[in-house]
């Protein structure tokens, strides 16, 4: 599993509207071959068909798609968004931090899901996620969990 590996984290992204940001957390992991393009058009599609159902608290949008839509490894990513953006979710916008995750079966996909929950779990933690300021930081955090 590639998680929030250097590669797969931006920090302070200047996005216009949540699509903007799903495709930026998607594209790095198309850019490590962890997923296919296609697999962000289905995250992309997925928010326009479903709504913000992937606003999961305040803050952390963690958009995803089924593993047929392309997911070639179980990965996440993670883009820190310069300005915060309202998704519609009216309990938990705005969205600052979009984990995007690919994994290519429900065991996958908890598992994943078990690691960012970890990390978030903490307000601290997301208290720390809000102003740091390298990757060396994440890992420092990512590694207290």
């Amino acid at each position: 599993m590639k998680f929030l590996e250097e590669k797969l984290v931006v920090l302070d992204l200047p996005v216009a509207t949540p699509e903007e940001g799903i495709r930026a957390a998607g594209a790095l992991l198309v850019a490590e071959d962890l997923i296919e393009p296609r697999y962000v058009d289905a995250m992309v599609e997925s928010y326009e068909k479903n709504g913000p159902y992937f606003v999961l608290a305040p803050l952390i949008a963690m958009p995803h798609a089924r593993p047929e839509d392309g997911v070639k490894e179980a990965s996440v990513s993670l883009v820190r968004l310069k300005d915060s953006l309202k998704f519609g979710n009216e309990a938990n916008d705005p969205v600052q931090f979009i984990f995007a995750l690919g994994a290519s079966s429900s065991e996958e996909h908890l598992l994943v899901m078990r690691k960012i929950v970890s990390l978030l779990s903490k307000p601290e933690n997301v208290e720390k996620l809000k102003i740091l300021s390298s990757y060396e930081e994440l890992q420092l955090l990512i590694g207290r969990n």
